[in-house]
C-alpha cells in the first residue's frame, strides 16, 4: 500500500496528545482509529475524513473536498481531501478538528467474526 508517509506523520504529531490512537493499515493507506473508532486516514496523497454528515452542505464547499464513493454510491459521512484542501496548517488543523468533534458521536463499527472452514456433515467425503 503506497501512501504518504510524510502526511501520515503529520497526522501522528497531530493526534499525538490523544490517548488510545492506533494505527491500522486500510483503504488503500493507513488509518488512525481514536478511542476504538477510524477517525481519519491518509490514502495515497489524500486524507481520508469521517464526519458528521450534517455537515455535507458546507464541508463540500471547501477546497480539495471529493465525495468517498464505494461501488458508485456516496458514502455519508466520508470524504477525501486532496493536499490542496489541507497545504497550510490552519486547513489541515480545519479537518483534523472535524474528524475529532465526530469520533466521540460515530458509532464504533461491528468487529467482524472470522469465518471458520465448514464441517463435512457425517459420511460425506471431505473436498479436496
Amino acid at each position: 500500500m503506497a501512501y504518504n508517509e510524510q502526511l501520515a506523520d503529520r497526522l501522528r504529531e497531530a493526534l499525538a496528545h490523544l490517548p488510545k490512537v492506533k494505527e491500522k493499515k486500510m483503504f488503500s493507506g493507513v488509518a488512525f482509529l481514536v478511542g476504538g473508532k477510524m477517525c481519519v486516514n491518509v490514502s495515497h496523497d489524500d486524507l481520508m475524513c469521517r464526519f458528521d454528515p450534517s455537515l455535507l452542505e458546507t464541508l463540500s464547499d471547501r477546497v480539495g473536498f471529493r465525495p468517498m464513493l464505494m461501488k458508485g454510491r456516496q458514502l455519508k459521512g466520508y470524504c477525501y481531501v486532496s493536499p490542496e484542501g489541507f497545504r497550510t496548517k490552519k486547513d489541515f488543523d480545519f479537518w483534523i478538528n472535524v474528524c475529532l468533534d465526530f469520533n466521540g458521536k460515530a458509532k464504533a463499527s461491528k468487529k467482524s467474526k472470522k469465518k471458520t472452514a465448514a464441517k463435512p456433515k457425517k459420511n460425506q467425503p471431505r473436498k479436496k
